[in-house]
Formats: C-alpha cells, structure tokens, sequence
C-alpha cells in the first residue's frame, strides 16, 4: 500500500483543524486514509516555562514577531517526523499568489508542511534558512494563517487520487486548461421565467460541448481579463 500523502501544520491554534477539513469529500478521505494531518503546536517548542513564542520588533514597530528559535524547532521536529522531501510553506501576503498549477503540483508530492504565522509574522531569518517558500490566497491580509492553510489543503486534498467520485470532471472545472467554467443548469428547465439555454436540452453531445467551451471563453473574457489574454496567448492568438 502506497504511503499517504501527508499534511502537517504548525499553528498556535491546533483546535483550528481539520475543522472544515474534516466534512465533506476531503473528511471522508481523511477517515479512508487517503492522506493524513497532523498539528503541531507551536508553543510546545517554547524555551521558557511560559512558552513565550513572539518577541518586540527589532527597531520598533506595533506588534509582536514569531521567534526564530521557537518557529525553527516546530520546522525541525515537523521535517523529523514526517514523509521526506515535503515543501514547507509559509502563509503571507506577501508570497507569491496561490494557483491551481501550484495545487496540481504540490498533490503529486508527498506532503506539506504549513507554517501558519500570528502577530506581524516570523522572523525573516528562519524563513531564509529553512529556505520556506510563502503563499498567498490574495491580496488582503487574515488574522493568522490558519483559515488560508485550511484553503490550500482543501485545493490539494480534493486533487488526490480516489477523493473525488468522478475524476474527468476536475478536468472541467475553473483555471483548468486556463479558462473559467462555464454556467450549469439543472431542473425545472424553466424558472422565474428564466429558461435554461436549449442546446443544453438537445442531447447533442457535440454541440454541448462547443456552447460549453464558447461559454468559457466570454465568461473568462467578462470577468477575468488577465486570464483571457494569457489563454490567448497560450493559443497563439495576439
């Protein structure tokens, strides 16, 4: 049996997970085993008999600062303890943003270690020597880094082989192939005076597809500009 894919988080809110994580397609695999979480709590690497974790900014400033000494030994015992060679993430607005190509990627490894930051965030020091590579859902700023890491796992998780019933249609969804999904309709046909688009009632599996595939492209296009003109260029098109 192959060996699961492996998520550990380091947080000083371990009651935070699994949380969302633990209902749904990504619970039911959590209980199936189809991947594993572990929480690390950061306090339990404190040196001190009050398990101090942050400090004041060195050159003034509001706020507190994560101690590097602290955050890098939650880093090392995580590294220990689990499958090697996983990435080891920090959530931050300032990291780079997250995409689905980075989801699809980090679920063909073998895990990841989540470094969720409180206060003003970590010391910069313990990020470049543990060579953590940073995230970021978007450009706005949470409380801590819990509710982002819960996201992210959820993207992966849901990549997984065997958590979704019906695997071909994540090849359908949104950012897959670049573009937007286009809109679904289910019954009654007719609501509100809103009638579903007839082609999609015609059972022409063909012409399905094509109004399907047109109807990416304009909602791509509408509200996406960014991704429009860089699906565009992917097709050769100026």
């Amino acid at each position: 049996m192959s060996t699961p894919w492996a998520a550990t988080v380091l947080t000083l809110f371990p009651g935070m997970f699994p949380g969302p994580l633990g209902h749904s397609l990504a619970g039911k695999a959590l209980a199936e085993g189809l991947w594993t979480l572990e929480t690390v709590d950061i306090r339990d690497h404190a040196r001190d008999k009050h398990r101090t974790v942050d400090d004041a900014p060195f050159g003034g400033g509001h706020g507190m600062v994560m101690r590097p000494d602290v955050a890098d030994a939650a880093l090392g015992a995580a590294l220990a303890a689990g499958p090697p060679a996983r990435p080891m993430i920090y959530l931050s607005p300032r990291g780079r943003l997250v995409d689905q190509a980075a989801v699809r990627g980090y679920s063909a490894g073998p895990g990841i270690i989540l470094l969720c930051g409180r206060y003003e965030g970590v010391d910069e020091r313990v990020l470049e020597a543990r060579r953590v590579e940073e995230l970021s859902l978007g450009d706005f700023v949470l409380s801590g880094g819990e509710p982002a890491a819960l996201a992210v796992l959820d993207a992966i998780v849901r990549l997984l082989p065997g958590v979704v019933g019906a695997p071909e249609g994540l090849a359908e969804e949104s950012f897959e192939g670049g573009l937007l999904e286009y809109p679904h309709y289910t019954r009654p046909a007719e609501w509100q005076g809103r009638a579903v688009p007839e082609v999609l009632l015609s059972g022409h599996h063909e012409r399905v597809r094509e109004w399907r595939l047109g109807a990416a492209r304009e909602t791509t296009r509408n509200r996406r500009p960014d991704l429009w003109a860089r699906y565009m260029k992917e097709q050769g098109q100026p």
